[in-house]
């Protein structure tokens, strides 16, 4: 019996996997005689709590660093890419087939790192002066998490700048526990790398949290709070949380200890992702965040809830590779009007006609925060 326990334990991990396919290594050092040249290249700033190493494929390891390691990176898009997918290698990657690393620059200390996050804010338009900072999940390596960060910015077409926390994952299935251990970890770092994005000239700064990686966000945003750094809670402009791995008590607990949470602040789930089904199995059959099983109690404290079940598969990763969110997010007329407060039950509004300018935004469910809710009432009174 203890065989068959540990046998479906695994195969529950396997469905938690934060990414497919091989195993991604970084292509560093660059063949010199290498003539493959990638379609694009991303700039990624990184702040990390993993250990440094001396090997150039993987140069953070899985280990914990008790300071945080910076560097800057340009990642090249493969020729071939599909958007929604990061193609990688588990050997020395083709630039125009696989995502690689075209270079890779360590950062001597805070000042530094922060000195050159004002140099690439400086050479934006000014309406584009921003920082981006994404935390991956479950189960990446250093490579694994800094293509998909890349992945996300270049198919979204973020113009900010992209800054990647990369916490200390193990980077193999049975590794969970570790994992989550390494989330608590790496709160700290990822509240330090959110005060140095506040003392930067940013002009606003996102943060996004996918799966175990939301669990360090929401524990940083927590540090932040009881560390009374109301301020550099204020300089944010919007928290998004996908698919997050978070009890939903635990979830509202952190919620009580940061009190005034940073706005906009969605959430992102879905009713089919399996992989947070198999989560909650192993807590105990406690609920998580990401199942989308507690929406009205998230929309009292303010929370918008994006609702992506019928959107192309509903998967763990659809919030990165959903062609159909791309498109939404990318048409600019769509978003202006996708809302409207006349559809659905009250609390409910879905993207009315979407079908009609991205195939499948119809089946988009946005829940908003009830102070907004009460607003477009109030609003629509006044007419």
């Amino acid at each position: 019996m203890s065989s068959m326990r540990l046998s479906v334990i695994v195969i529950m991990l396997l469905a938690l996997v934060g990414c497919g396919g091989p195993r991604a290594v970084l292509g560093l050092p660059i063949a010199s005689s290498s003539g493959s040249e990638p379609r694009a290249t991303i700039p990624i700033y990184v702040a990390t709590t993993r250990a440094r190493s001396d090997d150039l494929s993987l140069p953070y390891s899985a280990e914990r660093s008790q300071t945080l390691n910076f560097a800057k990176l340009d990642i090249g898009i493969p020729r071939n890419h599909v958007p929604g997918r990061v193609e990688t290698s588990g050997r020395v990657p083709d630039p125009s087939r696989h995502f690689s690393a075209r270079t890779y620059q360590p950062v001597a200390g805070r000042q530094e790192f922060t000195r050159k996050l004002n140099t690439a804010l400086a050479q934006r338009a000014p309406e584009d002066r921003e920082i981006f900072i994404f935390v991956h999940g479950y189960n990446n390596n250093f490579a694994d998490s800094v293509f998909r960060n890349a992945q996300i910015t270049y198919d979204y077409n973020i113009k900010s700048v992209s800054l990647h926390y990369a916490w200390p994952s193990g980077a193999s299935i049975p590794l969970y526990v570790f994992d989550r251990d390494s989330a608590l970890i790496g709160r700290r770092g990822l509240a330090e790398t959110i005060e140095i994005a506040a003392e930067t000239n940013a002009t606003r700064i996102v943060v996004v949290g996918h799966s175990m990686g939301a669990y360090v966000v929401t524990e940083a945003l927590r540090d932040l709070a009881l560390r009374g750094h109301t301020s550099i809670l204020k300089r944010l402009g919007g928290v998004v949380l996908a698919a997050p791995d978070i009890d939903v008590d635990v979830f509202l607990s952190q919620l009580d200890d940061i009190g005034d949470i940073p706005r906009p602040f969605t959430i992102i789930v879905s009713q089919r992702d399996r992989a947070l089904g198999f989560s909650r199995r192993l807590a105990g059959g406690h609920p998580r965040v990401g199942s989308g099983s507690e929406v009205a109690i998230l929309q009292k404290r303010e929370i918008a809830v994006i609702d992506v079940s019928n959107i192309d598969g509903g998967r763990h990763n659809v919030f990165a590779s959903s062609p159909t969110l791309m498109e939404i997010v990318n048409n600019d007329a769509l978003m202006r009007s996708v809302v409207r407060e006349d559809q659905g039950p009250v609390g409910q509004t879905m993207l009315a006609n979407g079908a009609s300018v991205v195939e499948g935004a119809a089946s988009l469910v946005i829940f908003l925060p009830s102070r907004v809710l009460s607003g477009l009432a109030q609003a629509s009174a006044g007419q």
